[in-house]
This record gives structure tokens, C-alpha cells and sequence, in this order.
């Protein structure tokens, strides 16, 4: 992978990328709420939690597969890959977090990029016909930049474990040093994670959280949310 497209990777995994993930905490709120996560040890179980069961089976081996897509460009097979990682978020929070996210991405990725396919996948997501979840949005955008596998799937596991670190410092009296530390503590099995994603197929795409999943859907019923899942 050459420098510019590391800068374009480090620049669509920056914290201040306005894809939205600011706004969400992808179910943390509703377990700190209601006393199950308390301290650095309850955030650190749902972030793994997150990783390992929707994170990197799921959401990682999207962008690899939506990398391979773009750089085919298949629009179609996006489109089909979209429906699919629709289908596999049974939380309505948590499927409208990623379509949020996706397309506020796709937004960016069109305006800064001259790439034909984000153009056409952008006026796909706008006019309704595909939902532009953000993991596709992130490989094809890989796809257009010329990020290889490890990369693309290394730096959305970054980014998605800082924004549940981020969530969690603002819910709980925690320091930006112990933020790091558990980004730190992480990085083993995201490394692991974005490994099996690379080289991993369609057939290898699965999640199972059903925990964070009834987290989510009990969010809405919240007296009082900071955060939009």
C-alpha cells in the first residue's frame, strides 16, 4: 500500500472523520444505565464482546468483501452485500447507527474523490435503493484508494473500538489515560480479528450478539440518553 493510500486510510479512520460515530454508543449507554458496566473492567468485557462477535466477523469481513467489490467495480455485488448486512442487524438502533454513519462516509468519500462507483453507490444510498451501511461504504471507499485487506480491516476495528471508548468516557468516570490503555489492551485481538477477516469469504460473515442487540432495543425506552443507540 502506497503513502497515499495510507493517508487516505488515516484520514477516514481519524477521530475527527464526521461519519457520525460520535453520536453512538452502540448499546454501552443502556448497560451503564442500568448498573451492569460500572468501572474499566465492564467496558472492557463489551468491547471484546463487540469485537469478536459483531466487529470483526461481521462488520470487518464486510469491508474486505466491499474492497474486493469496488475494485471490480460491482456496483450489484455492493448493493447485494448492503442488503445482506441489513438483514444480519436485528436491532433497529443499530441498523440505523450503521446506515447513518455509511452514508454521512459516502457523502465525504464522493465530494473528496473523483471514483466513478462511490458517485453512482452515493446516488444509490440517496435515492433509497440501497441502505449504505457503513462497513461497505468503508471497503468500497478502500476499494477506490488502493487499501489492502489487512489495512482496510485493521483500521475499521480501530476506529469502531475507539468510538465504544470514546462512549465510554463520557458515561463513566474514566480518564483518557485509561482510554488508551484499553485501546492498548484491545489491539492483540484486533490485530487477530482484522487477520481473519483479509482473508476470510462471504460464506465467513456471521454475527452473534444478542446481548448488546437487547441492549440496544431497551435504549429507546431510556429516561434520559446521551447517545442515539
Amino acid at each position: 500500500m502506497d503513502t497515499e493510500a495510507l493517508a487516505v486510510l488515516l484520514q477516514f479512520t481519524d477521530g475527527l472523520f464526521p461519519a457520525g460515530g460520535y453520536a453512538h454508543s452502540f448499546g454501552l449507554e443502556t448497560y451503564v444505565q442500568e448498573g451492569t458496566v460500572r468501572d474499566r473492567d465492564g467496558v472492557l468485557a463489551f468491547l471484546r464482546a463487540h469485537l469478536e462477535g459483531s466487529a470483526g466477523p461481521g462488520d470487518a469481513v464486510a469491508v474486505v468483501l466491499a474492497l474486493d467489490l469496488s475494485r471490480a467495480d460491482d456496483l450489484a455485488g455492493l448493493v447485494a452485500l448492503d442488503a445482506r448486512l441489513d438483514a444480519m442487524r436485528p436491532a433497529a438502533e443499530l441498523r440505523e447507527a450503521s446506515r447513518q454513519m455509511g452514508r454521512q462516509t459516502l457523502r465525504v468519500a464522493a465530494s473528496l474523490t473523483e471514483a466513478p462507483l462511490l458517485r453512482r453507490l452515493h446516488d444509490e444510498a440517496e435515492a433509497g435503493r440501497t441502505s449504505g451501511h457503513h462497513p461497505v461504504v468503508f471497503g468500497a471507499v478502500g476499494g477506490a484508494a488502493g487499501w489492502t485487506h489487512m489495512a482496510a480491516a485493521l483500521g475499521y476495528l480501530h476506529a469502531a473500538a475507539a468510538v465504544v471508548v470514546g462512549a465510554a468516557l463520557r458515561l463513566l468516570p474514566l480518564g483518557q489515560l485509561e482510554g488508551q490503555r484499553l485501546l492498548a489492551t484491545v489491539r492483540p485481538l484486533m490485530v487477530r480479528l482484522a487477520e481473519g477477516a483479509a482473508s476470510a469469504t462471504a460464506d465467513d460473515l456471521w454475527g452473534f450478539t444478542p446481548g448488546i442487540d437487547a441492549a440496544s432495543m431497551r435504549h429507546a425506552q431510556l429516561e434520559a440518553r446521551l447517545f442515539r443507540s
